[in-house]
């Protein structure tokens, strides 16, 4: 078991190597135009999940939409926190969300959102495991006040109980699951990361 102060130690190192959402999005449309993808790893279909996903955070970026009573909460939201996601460009997950994500950070006057890559950062991965695994994105959240940290990820509550239910029943996830999963992910219009990261503030 990891201790808190080792990890908050951590996330200072790997923000080092932090960017803005911004600069991450400036970066996944290079990749896009140069046919590639963040990551060690280069292969024809991690090119095509990074334009698929360029597309969709571009969506996502115009098309999200936060309720009045959420906007409010976030807006009197004065704790000086920084927000870490740990993500690729060729996850179809963090694409769903970090629009949101970043939307709800930009509300919060005192919230600095920064983005990691996963691969580059595999020590503050791999003290952020969801049930043994380095799925992403992960978002961590730091305290600078009270040195708490809470996280999130790799999906909405309402999904994550929707892939452990089909893995219950079907031993795995399938393509065709996956495919329903993003169907779910369009309809839900990022609604559920909202309310989630709204429960992780006090």
């Amino acid at each position: 078991m990891i201790e808190n102060t080792d990890k908050i130690a951590l996330i200072g190192k790997s923000l080092k190597n932090g960017q803005t959402y911004q600069s991450y999005r400036d970066e996944v449309e290079t990749h896009v135009a140069n046919g590639t993808s963040t990551g060690p790893v280069q292969t024809e279909a991690l090119a095509n999940y990074t334009l698929l996903n360029h597309s969709r955070m571009k969506r996502g970026d115009k098309t999200v939409k936060i309720s009045e009573e959420i906007e409010k909460k976030f807006k009197s939201f004065t704790r000086k926190q920084t927000w870490v996601v740990i993500t690729e460009s060729w996850c179809g997950d963090a694409a769903q969300t970090m629009p949101a994500i970043n939307k709800v950070a930009q509300l919060a006057p005192n919230v600095d959102l920064q983005v990691v890559l996963r691969d580059e950062n595999l020590e503050l991965m791999n003290a952020f495991l969801t049930n043994g695994a380095m799925s992403i994105p992960k978002l961590i959240m730091l305290d600078h006040e009270t040195n708490k940290l809470k996280e999130w990820g790799p999906r909405p509550s309402i999904a994550t109980q929707l892939v452990n239910d089909y893995k219950a029943e079907h031993g795995g996830l399938t393509p065709e699951f996956k495919q329903d999963l993003q169907v779910w992910y369009n309809k839900d219009k990022s609604q559920s990361v909202i309310s989630d990261l709204a429960e992780l503030i006090d």
